[in-house]
């Protein structure tokens, strides 16, 4: 049996660096089954193989033609050749199928991926050869960190918000999904999970222990539901042996006094702690005028109040992208560049930020785009620039 298996968001986005876990499980369990498994880099005499699976995580990564034509994403029914299986929240959005119990509860196969890290690092080591350049091995790999040092899986499914924008639509609640031992190796260094919403789990006290009981750093990647911090939730998890930044949301400026009572409780369990706290902060979804504009602002003035750090998310759904519609579409795209780059976001304002940009500018007596899109809105809607232009993360301490 000849099994190939396609990661399309690894061939269709340049930068993509995760893991597909759905990838690495169906391959774990067709090697169980003594079956010859490839990984395989594009979509090319796929009729050799008996059975072809791609998956696909982002709805806007690109796969051939007659691929995405041969999908119906509102009916999940697909019209392919019989030995290629797709899958996926890239393809199907809320409405993916589950994966056959057998394979959506095996341990993943976490080697898939390694003749592809081996293959990139020996390309990278033979252009840094060639152009007479040293090549720091152990810098270039860091950024497969993910394929190398981490076990992958979801310790819970669900979540009960049926937030509009959210593709976590298919349960109602939160529910124990696989046992850690499931997809946990001891020889790995980290854990990484990616539930859709663990604190809303009855159970999350006992997991969480789990987690803590194995001694390595663990990390929730799609981030946490801040809305449901408890005191005892924040001593718990703030003491943890945690990995990187934690990560929660603030979606909705319908949640702003909410939201402020929690910073208020994460900040009295992390000012000795380590670790940075980040946000994501969704734009574009209520609409894309000038009061999305001021509520994007607000909450980042908030979050900059408790040190804390904006990662702005602009909406998109598997049909349309209305930022690019707005007229303030160069501003979404200048705010995101601003406030997704701690280094930058910690040390200027936003308008410090659009004039070093000007700076950069190499057409004199003209403005760079990130300078016309804060001019532009300024002239419209004063006072919002006067109050959030020039407010600065490092100035903005209260606790």
């Amino acid at each position: 049996m000849k099994i190939c298996i396609i990661d399309a968001d690894l061939i269709g986005r340049k930068k993509h660096r995760f893991p597909n876990l759905v990838c690495e499980k169906i391959s774990a369990y067709w090697k169980e089954q003594n079956a010859e498994v490839e990984l395989k880099l594009n979509y090319e005499n796929l009729e050799q193989y008996d059975r072809v699976y791609i998956s696909k995580v982002f709805t806007d990564t690109p796969v051939p033609q007659w691929i995405q034509d041969g999908v119906d994403m509102d009916n999940v029914s697909v019209d392919l050749p019989a030995n290629i299986y797709v899958g996926g929240t890239g393809f199907f959005f809320a409405k993916a199928p589950n994966l056959p119990n057998e394979i959506e509860h095996h341990m993943p196969d976490y080697h898939l991926y390694d003749d592809w890290i081996f293959d990139e690092v020996k390309k990278a080591e033979a252009r840094a050869n060639s152009e007479g350049r040293e090549f720091k091995r152990s810098k270039f790999i860091a950024q497969f960190k993910e394929y190398l040092d981490y076990s992958i899986g979801f310790i819970t499914r669900g979540c009960f918000r049926k937030c509009g924008f959210c593709v976590n639509k298919k349960y109602d609640h939160v529910f124990e999904h696989s046992p850690l031992e499931e997809f946990y190796d001891l020889s790995r260094k980290k854990i990484c999970l990616l539930d859709d919403n663990f604190l809303g789990c009855p159970n999350w006290k006992e997991l969480l222990q789990q987690l803590i009981a194995t001694e390595k750093a663990f990390k929730f990647k799609q981030g946490l539901d801040e809305r449901l911090l408890t005191q005892e939730k924040c001593d718990m998890l703030f003491n943890a042996k945690y990995d990187g930044d934690f990560t929660f949301a603030f979606d909705n400026i319908s949640d702003y006094d909410l939201i402020h009572s929690k910073l208020k409780m994460i900040r009295n369990s992390t000012k000795s702690n380590k670790h940075s706290i980040k946000f994501y902060v969704l734009v574009g979804f209520e609409s894309t005028d000038h009061i999305d504009i001021e509520n994007c602002f607000k909450r980042i003035e908030l979050l900059f109040k408790y040190q804390c750090l904006p990662y702005v998310m602009r909406y998109q759904n598997k049909n349309e992208t209305p930022w690019k519609d707005s007229k303030y579409r160069s501003l979404y795209v200048t705010i995101a560049r601003w406030a997704n780059q701690p280094s930058l976001v910690k040390k200027m304002s936003f308008r410090q930020f659009c004039e070093a940009n000007q700076a950069l500018h190499k057409t004199k007596g003209t403005y760079c785009s990130s300078m016309k899109s804060l001019v532009d809105f300024e002239n419209e809607y004063p006072d919002i620039a006067n109050r959030y232009f020039d407010m600065r993360y490092e100035e903005m301490k209260c606790f």
